[in-house]
């Protein structure tokens, strides 16, 4: 027989307190030296060298630190810059579509979502109510799969090919009787996001919803999020879906120029 409650709750804590120690060492970087070594940041926390050591590490493996090979100091590394661009991405997006979803609910008079990449899933981080009695219920920080939404297969069309091959390789859930789990089906749907500019689903996420959405691409041609319109089916029937096609492009198009993008979008249009 094990004891695991004081244990576990010990053990927690000492986690909690090494990722608590592990931030503060990445924040002994803000000030004005880009370099620091291992006796000058146990000096400046007041943690033991060893501990130090062992968290620099760490967080070398996982490359938010990289080491100096000719003065053996440490310095800020990549992953740090790429989970920054990220985070003002995602910020400069939300508040460059803000009006244009508006917009957008204004026009069809359905619910308006803005979609982003947030790990295996998309998150939705804007949301525009529809005004009718009968809508959808979605909410800010709300999270879904890729592979069964419109949003995330607007999204995951225009990834790396290892990254498409990952996750439809992967073993999928059944979200409603709908849903596509099948890799064959799904890197066909994905074409056909491609090739239109834009992704329908049809109760494949939720019983009784559908929806359409739109790639936006940033400055580098990135795809960073999804425009979404969505609604019940009682008064979204496939026809009425597909009608709103071009509005959605015209959005997803307006939202990308502000973020700065002047190539070819999806769907072949420039």
């Amino acid at each position: 027989m094990k004891i695991t409650g004081v244990q576990n709750e010990d053990q927690q804590k000492g986690r909690l307190s090494s990722v608590s120690m592990a931030i503060r060492i990445l924040k002994a970087f803000e000030g004005d030296d880009a370099e620091i070594g291992i006796t000058e940041l146990a000096r400046r926390l007041g943690i033991a060298k060893s501990t130090v050591h062992r968290l620099v590490v760490t967080l070398m493996a996982e490359d938010f630190l990289e080491q100096n090979r000719e003065t053996g100091r440490y310095r800020l590394g990549l992953e740090l810059f790429r989970l920054g661009s990220l985070v003002r991405n995602r910020m400069d997006l939300s508040t460059e579509a803000r009006t244009l979803l508006m917009d957008l609910r204004q026009e069809t008079d359905e619910t308006v979502l803005l979609g982003v990449p947030a790990g295996p899933e998309i998150m939705y981080v804007r949301v525009q109510p529809s005004r009718q009695a009968v809508r959808i219920s979605a909410e800010i920080g709300m999270r879904a799969p890729y592979h069964s939404t419109a949003a995330g297969r607007a999204i995951l069309a225009f990834q790396p090919e290892n990254r498409i091959a990952a996750l439809v390789g992967a073993t999928l859930p059944l979200r409603t009787p709908k849903t596509v789990t099948d890799p064959d089906k799904l890197q066909k749907l994905l074409g056909n996001v491609r090739r239109l500019g834009f992704a329908v689903e049809d109760e494949e996420n939720e019983l009784g919803m559908r929806a359409i959405a739109a790639p936006i691409h940033d400055a580098q041609s990135d795809v960073v999020g999804a425009v979404v319109i969505a609604g019940p089916v009682q008064r979204l029937s496939l026809k009425n879906l597909n009608a709103f096609a071009e509005p959605l492009l015209v959005a997803a198009r307006a939202i990308s120029a502000r973020l700065g993008h002047r190539g070819a979008l999806a769907g072949g249009d420039a």
